[in-house]
């Protein structure tokens, strides 16, 4: 058990130290971590993870930690995971805070952050490449995605800003609808 706990903050630990950019950023790392290394959770549990993950409040490194963690070791190791990947993240920042004028202006680390930031680009292209290849292609999901992609560049080519959180909702909204209707044939057809 002790084990278990070691392992789960050392992995959490590592996520939280090495991933810049956040969010979309973490996601490759994510899978990488849960789905092919340490075979926590499958592909298709990872896909729901990373879902639920995004849509609730909060950072997604914390959101997947505590779900993982939970899953893996209960309430213990819940917070021993979101402790974990919040550790290095604090530190860092705490220190930062500390010589904060000092520390931006060294010209290498203005240097490091642009290259950081031209990674932070490829790692949230990548892991969507990886979750679109591992999506189930139903027409649903795909007029869903394809709609979304639409939305998307439109809002791009006409500087128009639309909420993600509002895309969230109405996704999600969709697919309940699609699954009550799915029911409600299957209930119709049962009946005759």
């Amino acid at each position: 058990m002790k084990n278990k706990y070691l392992s789960l903050f050392w992995t959490m630990f590592k996520i939280g130290l090495f991933t810049f950019g956040g969010g979309y950023a973490m996601i490759a790392l994510l899978e990488n971590e849960f789905v092919s290394k340490k075979k926590w959770i499958g592909a298709e549990e990872f896909l729901d993870m990373a879902a639920v993950a995004e849509s609730t409040p909060g950072p997604i490194a914390i959101n997947a930690a505590t779900y993982i963690g939970y899953k893996l070791g209960g309430f213990g190791g819940a917070l021993t995971a979101t402790v974990a990947v919040c550790l290095p993240s604090f530190a860092i920042i705490y220190g930062i805070s500390l010589f904060f004028d000092a520390f931006l202006a060294l010209t290498p680390v203005a240097h490091a952050f642009k290259g950081i930031q031209a990674g932070v680009i490829y790692l949230i292209f990548s892991a969507g490449l990886k979750l679109l290849r591992s999506m189930e292609k139903t027409p649903f999901n795909l007029i869903l995605l394809t709609a979304v992609a639409l939305a998307m560049i439109l809002c791009s080519v006409f500087s128009a800003r639309f909420s993600t959180i509002a895309c969230i909702l109405l996704c999600g909204l969709a697919g309940i609808l699609v699954h009550q209707g799915r029911c409600f044939r299957e209930r119709k057809g049962e009946s005759e």
